[in-house]
């Protein structure tokens, strides 16, 4: 290996970011984000983006640090053996260690109709085309947004307050990690704002057309505009380059987050799978692999031992528009209390919450190797036992 340590970053969300800036602590590591867009998208604020109370977008010079350098364009293949990555606007780009921050988007269309009539919000690109297509469709035009998680109600409830006619259609429980008083909390406040809340497997779309939602028992529901946020889907990147990746396409790591099949790849955020137990998707856990894979790659250049991922979640928040929301205190297990802020507290601590995804990754390029997330201990060690018999090794 020569003096320099290149190490390529494939990602630029909050994994890819905090992963980029942490590497930053040693002089002799050359760090390369590839990212397919010019701006830092915080993906918390995309239904902002969609109601027009945020733009969703923060200049990458805010949050990377100096040094770091950014490539504007996407990745088409890994050589792992080769050690290189191939750009999707010609070219490739070499690597002595490779940090996979792909991120999650929304899963390929499978109900009749959503390929062509409806609108997915995962992206920037997305969201911005969302907004375009409300911008040009009357305010009394019938919404329905598909997906009763954080992004399906804090899309419904944004564009409620704006006085949408909005429907929330679940198609299984509204807001399934929520405990019981806090889900009857959430159906309180979008009664409020006069959504009206689809819940059960009959309320599943079987087909979206232009102008309508089909659901399961046979109910039609007229949509002018309808927003898909159910479903959850990764880019095929590494299974394209012939690197191991669960169902669901995220790459399969050691509880390092080092790939299977390669230790000089190492994993973090939504596309990640550690010991095929992945983590739930959110903004937190994204920004703590990161920082974790960072150090298993600093780790790998000391001729260290890697450790093994160690996180618990402690919350989980959605917003009801811009005046209230939820704050869901969780066991370490990533399981709801029945203890929760909410009204005002709840939209203050969500709205802070927010913030600090960014703040963090700021933090982190002044200060490489300074951020920190609570750790849990047990709980991920009994998960692995009960699924595999026994923690995977890491690779030596």
């Amino acid at each position: 290996m020569s003096e320099n340590i290149d190490v390529v970053v494939l990602g630029g969300g909050y994994a890819g970011v905090m992963a980029a800036n942490r590497l930053t602590q040693r002089d002799d590591v050359t760090v390369t984000v590839v990212n397919p867009r010019p701006v830092f998208v915080p993906r918390l604020r995309l239904h902002q983006l969609v109601g027009g109370t945020h733009g969703a977008v923060v200049d990458y010079p805010e949050v990377l640090a100096k040094g770091v350098r950014l490539i504007v364009d996407g990745a088409t293949r890994i050589d792992a053996a080769g050690r290189g990555v191939t750009l999707a606007e010609g070219g490739s780009i070499g690597y002595d260690y490779l940090i996979y921050a792909v991120g999650s988007g929304s899963a390929g269309p499978r109900v009749p109709g959503v390929a062509e009539f409806a609108y997915p919000i995962s992206t920037l690109e997305a969201a911005q085309r969302l907004r375009s297509a409300l911008h040009d469709t009357p305010a009394t035009a019938a919404v329905t947004v598909v997906g009763g998680g954080p992004t399906g109600i804090e899309t419904a409830a944004e564009l409620a307050e704006q006085g949408r006619t909005v429907t929330l259609v679940c198609g299984g429980v509204l807001g399934p990690y929520l405990h019981p008083q806090a889900r009857r909390t959430a159906r309180k406040y979008l009664a409020k704002l006069r959504v009206e809340v689809l819940e059960g497997s009959d309320a599943s779309v079987n087909a979206v057309t232009r102008e309508a939602v089909e659901l399961a028992d046979g109910r039609t529901l007229t949509s002018q505009v309808t927003i898909w946020t159910a479903g959850f889907g990764v880019p095929d990147l590494a299974a394209n380059s012939g690197l191991r990746t669960d169902t669901a396409g995220r790459l399969l790591t050691d509880e390092t987050l080092t790939s299977i099949d390669d230790e000089r790849i190492v994993a973090a955020g939504d596309s990640s799978a550690p010991s095929d137990l992945p983590f739930r998707m959110s903004a937190y856990a994204a920004g703590c692999l990161g920082a974790h894979a960072a150090d298993t790659v600093l780790n790998r250049i000391a001729g260290e031992r890697p450790a093994p991922i160690d996180l618990s979640f402690p919350a989980m928040c959605i917003s009801f528009g811009r005046r209230t929301g939820i704050f869901q205190l969780g066991h370490k297990d990533d399981t709801a209390m029945r203890i929760y802020f909410s009204g005002l507290m709840g939209k203050t601590l969500k709205e802070l919450s927010c913030a600090a995804s960014v703040k963090h990754l700021v933090t982190e390029a002044r200060k490489p190797g300074s951020h920190s997330w609570p750790k849990d201990g047990k709980h991920r060690p009994r998960l692995l036992r009960a699924q595999h018999g026994d923690t995977p090794a890491p690779i030596a």
